[in-house]
């Protein structure tokens, strides 16, 4: 110890305290003891405060993350809600839009067929068991619907009303081989049944059968309904795309291609009345003959009196 108080590193660090002492001793006479004590408990206390400081900051960024989550959070409910009011909006502006071409379609066919009532009705489900387009709609005998009325679009015959709900209907068309159609060729008059097949329905087609041998029917030609108690005359059915001989030979057959897009259809007319619906074939005339037999007899009774005037 003795040894190091006579080394000249004791004598270098002792020099520097008196050093620092007399600076020490300078600044409390020149700055005052306050400010020099101000400086001692700045130095000690400043790393502490750096650390509130740093803590506080965090607590208020903190904070503030959290206000502003929920702000954006507020913001994101208002879009969604807006969204929403647009979607339906949208909605509501593609359904009007739908509901006035189908309207417009319906005057179209009602400025052409003043006798027919109209039922307008949208496809609501698809019969997944049937293998010939057989759907449901959402009309029923609430609104008039009843069995056998026929089922059309703008475009042309779709099928019939097979069975009837209060507030649905389920419709065969005419790729069922159980719906006969009377029908009739438009160029040539030549008349037949149109009825769907297994065979043609995969090709969504159907056929035209009995035509007369010596039918001068041809590809191209348009196929109407030819009138009944089921069927108005002169629905638009389609268009024959070949003609070929029946295996019996007796008649001829047409495949006709619809001119209704049966498959992809969405909304429907059912024609609830018409001129002549519900007469079998036949029956007018038989009721149009009593009505003249019902006619003479009355005239005849009529002539008796004023023969009699007359002597």
């Amino acid at each position: 110890m003795k040894d190091f108080l006579k080394t000249k590193t004791f004598k270098i660090i002792l020099g520097l305290a008196v050093l620092m002492c007399a600076f020490m001793i300078r600044a409390a006479y020149t700055e005052g003891v306050a400010t020099f004590a101000q400086r001692i408990m700045g130095v000690v206390v400043y790393p502490f405060q750096r650390v509130a400081t740093d803590i506080s900051a965090g607590v208020t960024s903190m904070l503030q993350g959290h206000l502003r989550t929920e702000q954006l959070q507020e913001e994101n409910e208002q879009l969604k809600e807006e969204i929403q009011q647009l979607q339906d909006q949208l909605l509501d502006y593609e359904s009007i839009k739908n509901e006035n071409q189908l309207y417009q379609k319906f005057l179209d066919i009602k400025e052409q067929n003043a006798d027919f009532e109209f039922c307008p009705s949208m496809v609501i489900g698809r019969d997944a068991n049937s293998q010939f387009g057989s759907f449901v709609i959402d009309k029923g005998t609430l609104q008039g619907v009843s069995k056998q009325d026929p089922v059309i679009t703008s475009d042309g015959l779709i099928g019939v009303i097979e069975e009837v709900g209060l507030t649905y209907s389920r419709v065969i068309t005419i790729y069922d081989p159980g719906l006969n159609v009377g029908a009739y060729v438009s160029r040539t008059r030549d008349t037949g049944i149109v009825s769907g097949a297994v065979d043609a329905e995969e090709e969504g087609e159907c056929r035209m059968t009995y035509l007369p041998r010596d039918s001068g029917a041809a590809i191209g030609d348009m196929v109407l309904t030819s009138g009944g108690n089921i069927f108005p005359k002169g629905l638009k059915i389609g268009t024959i795309m070949e003609i070929q001989q029946e295996g019996h030979g007796v008649s001829l057959y047409a495949v006709v291609e619809p001119f209704a897009s049966i498959q992809d259809v969405k909304d429907v007319f059912v024609i609830i009345s018409f001129a002549g619906q519900g007469i079998e074939i036949g029956e007018d005339l038989q009721n149009a003959g009593e009505t003249q037999e019902n006619g003479g007899e009355s005239a005849s009774g009529a002539e008796s009196p004023s023969a009699e005037a007359g002597q």
